[in-house]
Order: C-alpha cells, then sequence, then structure tokens
C-alpha cells in the first residue's frame, strides 16, 4: 500500500457515517508518514550499500595486508640473515601495524552488524505500531457498527411508542 493509494481511498457514505473531513485528513497524514517512511527505508537501504561498499574496501584491505604481512616475514628471514637484530624490529612493528588496522576494521564490520540490527529492530517496532493502530480502528469501526446498531433499535422502539395503534 503506497502513500497515494491512501490519500485518494474513498469510501462509502452513510447516513451519520464518519466525518469525511476527519476520514481525509487522517488519510493524508497517514499516506505522509508512509511516504516518509519509505524515503528514510530507501536513504537506510542507500546507506547500507555504501556500508556494504565500505565493508568490500576492507575486506580488500585485508587481503592486501595479509599478503604485505606475508612479503614482509620473507623479507624479515632474508634479513635475519644479516641483521637478526633490524629483521625482528620490523616484523614487530609490520605485526602491530597489520593488528592494528585488523582491530579497525573488526570494530568496523561490529558497527556495521550492530547497524543492521538497529534497523531489524526498527522495522519491527514499526510493525507493532501500524498494527497496532490498524486494530484501534478496527476497535473503532465495530464500536460505530454497535452504536449505530443501539440507535436503529432506540428509534424501533420510539416509534412502536408512537404510532397511532399504540395508545389504546
Amino acid at each position: 500500500m503506497d502513500a497515494e493509494f491512501i490519500s485518494k481511498k474513498e469510501f462509502n457514505r452513510r447516513f451519520r457515517g464518519y466525518d469525511t473531513e476527519e476520514v481525509r485528513s487522517f488519510l493524508e497524514k497517514a499516506a505522509e508518514e508512509v511516504a516518509e517512511l519509505r524515503s528514510e527505508a530507501r536513504e537506510l537501504r542507500q546507506e547500507l550499500a555504501e556500508v556494504k561498499g565500505e565493508l568490500k574496501d576492507y575486506h580488500g584491505r585485508e587481503q592486501t595486508l595479509e599478503a604485505t604481512l606475508s612479503q614482509t616475514r620473507q623479507l624479515a628471514e632474508e634479513i635475519k640473515t644479516n641483521a637478526e637484530r633490524e629483521a625482528d624490529l620490523l616484523v614487530a612493528e609490520a605485526e602491530l601495524q597489520a593488528e592494528k588496522i585488523l582491530g579497525q576494521t573488526h570494530t568496523r564490520l561490529a558497527q556495521i552488524h550492530d547497524d543492521i540490527a538497529e534497523l531489524k529492530r526498527q522495522r519491527a517496532q514499526f510493525e507493532v505500531r501500524l498494527r497496532s493502530l490498524v486494530e484501534a480502528h478496527l476497535k473503532l469501526l465495530d464500536v460505530e457498527t454497535d452504536r449505530d446498531r443501539d440507535m436503529a433499535e432506540l428509534e424501533d422502539k420510539i416509534r412502536i411508542l408512537r404510532s397511532p395503534n399504540s395508545s389504546t
């Protein structure tokens, strides 16, 4: 159901029915909210796509770092024969940098997972709110129907009491 459908929805008119202006106003507000939510969802999808792109970049960097780390280890072995002390220092620095970058990558990945979980939570909340709203309106319709039925019964009783046949 989209905003245009909601805003153009027509209802049957009945004697003593709903206030058409109030119904129209509600439908317009509902249509606006649906449009806003869709816009927000579109923005969130776009942001998620960007985050996925960043994650892909981080995975590429991770692979590059792993390849670089492998090369650094080979170089360290060659240097080890010439200068053991200098090679140990280079390996330690390279591993520290690699761990730092990997740590940052894992932190960002955890953040992305948290963001996805938050989006899922927000969606669930929206569904609950929407369901409550629909149920509330259904209850209002039931109350109005009961009221109309009671009113009709009361009018029938009044008509019976007023009819000339009933005065004896």
